[in-house]
């Protein structure tokens, strides 16, 4: 966000998230992204609150973020050599109006090959365990991992910018 611009600053939303269940990827970034700034924007009363949810998904099944080393590891493996969607969701509140717009970005990812020793690699030394898919592309060694993507790249790190800008512009 101070990419483009923006004063702000971070907080720590609290809230309860659902993962997968019997959700849908949009059921589940839509409900996380709503319910984070929900418990946020009512400690404030001029602000504008943004709130972000990421996940990755693979052949319909969502990679939350890894509960040890090992799964992050494993997550890994099963992304190495295809192709997987990364959802965000934001919703966006003005706490002085009230009006809210949520909105999304969904981008594929192709990652290449991976053998086992970068795998290990990265889970040892970029400790991927608080990243949905257990990677980040913004990563030193984590950008090595993709060959390509179809989509919006800020998205992938974890926040649509240009999407978001444009609905910031409308409130």
């Amino acid at each position: 966000m101070k990419q483009i611009g923006l004063d702000f600053i971070a907080v720590d939303s609290k809230a309860e998230e659902i993962n997968s269940g019997n959700y849908s990827p949009l059921d589940v970034i839509r409900f996380n992204s709503i319910n984070k700034s929900k418990s946020v924007s009512q400690n404030y009363k001029n602000e504008i609150v943004i709130s972000a949810d990421t996940i990755v998904v693979l052949d319909e099944k969502i990679l939350n973020k890894p509960e040890d080393e090992q799964q992050a590891a494993d997550y890994l493996k099963q992304l190495s050599n295809k192709t997987h969607l990364v959802f965000t969701g934001f919703n966006l509140v003005d706490t002085q109006s009230k009006k809210e717009i949520f909105d999304y970005e969904i981008t594929k990812v192709h990652f290449r090959n991976l053998h086992k020793d970068e795998i290990n690699f990265y889970v040892e030394t970029y400790k991927p365990l608080d990243k949905a898919g257990a990677y980040g592309i913004q990563d030193d060694f984590g950008c090595l991992f993709i060959d390509k993507i179809e989509g919006d790249y800020y998205n992938v790190v974890g926040l649509p910018l240009v999407k978001m800008y444009e609905n910031l512009k409308k409130m």
